[in-house]
């Protein structure tokens, strides 16, 4: 497979080999999300956002696994270091117990480990002060440590939470969850959560606002938080939770008033921020952080997907000094996840793929603009990491339903958006093929 000439081609979706695999899976699946019939055959040919499934149909993938696959697939930026090692079992070993070679100060090895990881992300978070990684498995894991080290630090009881939000699905994360309530429902949560609305006008001001932040020359977390009027004691906050850029809640960026207020009243009031960087970090916005479009300064980051693994980021202050407060068997002990995320970092620098999605970005909303769809109401991004709002959810899945049949992967998010995610190395021809295949699925349902 040429990636300069790819493009999708496809005949049944799912095809008979595709649709016996899904059967089979679920006969011991417990129920989830699974958005598409679609199964991806690894030993066959994939490049960049090109893929094939087990029938032979080539598709091409803008959802990068939900932003877990930043460098599409089989990139030879992160598949050719690779290659040059022979892996061993186990490739996890119990890392909070013991630990793995650093290239960085052993020269004589050749594959990273989680030091020299931990050493690449404290260096793209060192403009706000962070030193202190916690490396384990997922998102989830990764936001509920920064609560528990916020809780540590602090020793407050209250967390505060943002309209739309999601953060994982562990019990824990899943009470600061503020998006669909299946994820919530009849599940025990943390207690003393509160939370307020998340800025729906990415050009809005105080006096603009109207999605019930921002009133009578106050917002509502001022009000949470005043010392007379308030009904939270300000000292009693573990941390404000939020993601920069909301992902499953519908890919919602905010407006610059609105982070400043939550910055000047963390600051005010000594609230840790944590962020959220899930979907939104490692170079998706243009930036090696979504934070960094803002004028925040986050205590805690939290971060997974892109990074290929689980990683709390902060200052060496606010994470505990008592051995065994924090561990995790599986965390920092994954020799190909840290040499992934090492190789993925590397990448980004070395390529200048922060300024290439910012460019192929705003190509993307250009062309999706200049076709002027009908039932488009909004498109919107940073870099590449960008949504079309449509005007239901009933053209929205039918969109999302086009596209798959021409082979073009996309994904839904809130309740009527589509969330696109190129690789961070997209051309300019995937741009425009991408654009023509959203407008053809477009057209065809209306």
């Amino acid at each position: 497979m040429e990636r300069e000439s790819a493009v999708p081609e496809v005949g049944e979706l799912p095809g008979d080999r595709g649709k016996r695999v899904v059967e089979y899976h679920h006969e011991t699946a417990a129920p989830s999300t699974y958005v598409y019939e679609f199964v991806w055959d690894h030993t066959a040919p994939a490049v960049g956002p090109f893929c094939t499934d087990v029938d032979g149909n080539v598709l091409m993938d803008f959802t990068a696994h939900v932003g877990s696959m930043p460098l599409g697939y089989n990139n030879p930026k992160i598949v050719e270091p690779l290659s040059e090692f022979d892996l061993v079992d186990p490739t996890k070993i119990a890392g909070q117990d013991f630990y793995l070679p650093a290239t960085t100060v052993l020269e004589d090895m050749s594959v990273p480990g989680p030091a020299d990881l931990m050493d690449r992300l404290t260096d793209i978070s060192s403009q706000y002060g962070m030193d202190t990684v916690f490396l384990s498995n997922s998102g989830a894991e990764a936001v509920e440590n920064a609560l528990k080290i916020s809780f540590d630090h602090t020793h407050g009881k209250y967390t505060i939470t943002c309209e739309g939000a999601f953060h994982g699905r562990t019990l824990g994360t899943l009470s600061l969850n503020r998006s669909k309530e299946v994820y919530r429902r009849q599940f025990p949560e943390i207690p003393s959560v509160h939370d307020i609305p998340f800025c729906t006008d990415r050009s809005c001001s105080p006096e603009t606002c109207d999605c019930g932040f921002f009133f009578d020359d106050t917002s509502s977390l001022g009000k949470m938080l005043a010392e007379k009027t308030g009904y939270v004691n300000s000292d009693e906050v573990a941390a404000l939770v939020m993601e920069p850029v909301q992902g499953e809640g519908g890919y919602r960026f905010p407006s610059d008033a609105f982070v400043q207020e939550i910055a000047d009243l963390c600051s005010t009031h000594e609230i840790p921020l944590i962020v959220d960087e899930v979907q939104s970090g490692m170079g998706r916005t243009g930036e090696w952080w979504a934070s960094d479009h803002y004028p925040i300064e986050p205590d805690v980051i939290a971060s997974a997907k892109s990074a290929r693994i689980g990683a709390t980021i902060s200052r060496e202050e606010i994470f505990p000094s008592e051995s065994s407060r924090l561990s995790s068997t599986w965390g920092a002990g994954d020799i190909l996840a840290s040499a992934q995320g090492v190789f993925t970092i590397d990448a980004i620098e070395d390529h200048d793929l922060l300024d290439h999605a910012t460019v192929r970005g705003r190509q993307m909303q250009e062309e999706l603009s200049d076709y002027d769809l009908d039932g488009v109401t909004d498109i919107r991004g940073k870099g590449l990491m960008l949504a079309v709002e449509l005007e239901s959810k009933k053209l929205r899945d039918g969109v999302q339903k086009e596209a798959f049949s021409r082979g073009y992967l996309i994904m839904g998010c809130g309740t009527k958006t589509i969330r696109i995610l190129p690789p961070l190395d997209v051309t300019e021809r995937e741009i425009t093929l991408g654009a023509e295949l959203f407008a053809e699925s477009v057209d065809a349902v209306q």
